[in-house]
């Protein structure tokens, strides 16, 4: 066994003989796997798969090597930036004050508790002072990654508490959203590839600080610093989500691992891969355990009226046309404008590229998806990839570039097969977990009685979207839908 090999196995927190003797199985077993049928094999189901149709083409990249940070992704925090965005530029400081100014003054617009009432006044006086901003151009932001992610930030929180705090107007009348603010929120959407509205990046990627700055990024050492609620369990639910991206960057490393091999027909890299599949489900594990966390940390009649409201996207008019207009934005109505939403974490998308989950159902598989699951949502994936950072989503279109998927290596390979097989189990049963917390925290809540300090009046109440998320998507079908296809990937 080679120097590189042992000190692997000394990274593990493993007993070494216990490994080293595991170890030595696989490549046992992968020498009795390899001949020329395997291979024949991997090549034919490729070819199929390439052939399939309504799929995309996943071709060789040529053996060109995968460097994660030229797509903004850390080796250690994963999509997070290793350190806190900086504060903008000193012209651009009516920014920063504004959504400073904005804590504690804003409140929903239907709510007609008493602090909001008498707050009334200086949320109309903030709203005015956006009003009267110069536009700025973002020109100097220009190329400057870091800077125009704060920009983006600022504007879009900024957007959504000018967007939910203003009045009112008829039905059918959009909130109109001041070219002040419109225009540079779109030229630095358009720098980014994002979409210009609040995003995930915006809420967990890009919205904390250090609490020790002498000490890297860690769950224990970040604190979440815009809070639209101003809420604790707003806080809590950034902060989970903050988990669970810091875990998955640990499943970066093994996706970026299989994708920068020269070879999946070795002996040496089949038993590379039952050993990292095998990491991969316990980290897919200790995810499940972050979700079923959730309840304990995020109160959920608190997260249903008070925080997720302010989420809302724009929403459509009777007329098809966004419920926010952008002034001084031609091209307005071509925005994606959902608003935040789980659906748009690349950690989750990266880890169903790499196992070949068909959200999709391009593919022949078992069992044969339901009446659910074809009429759910099947463009959902990939729409939440427009909210996400242009740099992500090239990230997950380069970790699809590879010539065989694991899947299809483990379809071949019996000691890949069972543990392939054990983390898309695993990944099914954390997709169950996320449906019972989904419908707990949306569907159950819905039926409640709103808490007094949201000040909700009883005939405005809307009962139409109870099961629909932030994302603008029935909560349970698009779920249960998204775990069936993760069931369909076991290979029989």
């Amino acid at each position: 066994m080679d120097t590189v090999r042992v000190n692997d196995f000394l990274a593990s927190k493993l007993d070494c003989l216990v490994i080293g003797a595991a170890a030595a199985g696989l490549v046992i077993a992968a020498l009795l796997l390899f001949d020329s049928n395997w291979v024949v094999g991997l090549v034919e189901a490729s070819l199929f798969r390439k052939n399939a149709p309504n799929t995309h083409v996943i071709g060789s990249t040529g053996h060109r090597k995968l460097r994660p940070e030229q797509y903004d992704v850390d080796a250690r925090t994963g999509f997070f930036p290793a350190q806190p965005l900086p504060r903008l530029p000193e012209v651009y400081a009516v920014w920063e004050q504004s959504l400073a100014d904005a804590r504690g003054v804003l409140y929903l617009a239907d709510n007609r508790s008493s602090e909001a009432l008498a707050a009334r006044l200086d949320g109309e006086k903030w709203r005015a002072d956006v009003r009267s901003w110069p536009v700025l151009s973002v020109g100097s932001l220009r190329g400057d990654l870091r800077h125009l992610q704060r920009a983006h930030k600022m504007l879009a929180f900024i957007l959504h508490y000018y967007a939910h705090s203003v009045p009112k107007g008829g039905q059918d009348e959009p909130v109109r959203i001041p070219r002040s603010l419109a225009i540079p929120l779109a030229a630095v959407s358009k720098e980014l590839g994002i979409a210009p509205v609040l995003t995930f990046a915006d809420t967990v990627l890009w919205n904390w600080d250090l609490i020790d700055p002498g000490r890297p990024l860690s769950i224990d050492n970040m604190r979440y610093v815009d809070l639209l609620s101003g809420s604790e369990t707003e806080a809590s639910f950034y902060k989970s989500s903050a988990a669970i991206e810091l875990k998955g960057a640990e499943m970066l490393r093994i996706i970026e691992h299989f994708v920068n091999m020269t070879t999946v027909t070795s002996p040496r890299a089949i038993a590379d891969m039952h050993h990292n599949l095998q990491q991969l489900k316990r980290i897919v594990n200790e995810l499940t355990d972050i979700f079923s966390c959730i309840r304990s940390i995020v109160d959920p009649h608190v997260f249903y009226w008070i925080v997720r409201p302010w989420w809302m996207g724009a929403g459509k008019l009777s007329n098809g046309q966004p419920g926010w207009f952008f002034e001084g934005v031609p091209d307005y109505a071509t925005f994606d404008l959902s608003g935040p939403s789980g659906g748009q974490s690349a950690v989750m998308h990266a880890l169903d590229i790499f196992l070949d989950v068909d959200h999709r159902l391009s593919y022949h598989r078992s069992p044969a998806p339901s009446e659910a699951n074809k009429k759910a949502d099947r463009g959902f994936m990939e729409r939440m990839r427009r909210y996400m950072p242009g740099l992500h989503c090239e990230y997950l279109k380069r970790i699809a570039m590879v010539q065989y998927t694991v899947r299809e290596v483990a379809e071949m390979a019996p000691s890949v097969r069972e543990p392939y097989n054990a983390v898309v189990a695993s990944l099914q049963r954390l997709r169950e977990v996320h449906i019972q917390v989904a419908c707990f925290y949306v569907i159950t809540q819905a039926r409640t009685t709103p808490p007094a300090s949201a000040g909700i009046a009883a005939e405005k109440l809307d009962t139409k979207g109870t099961s629909v998320g932030t994302g603008g998507n029935d909560v349970a079908s698009l779920l249960k839908a998204g775990r069936d296809a993760t069931h369909r990937a076991m290979i029989h």
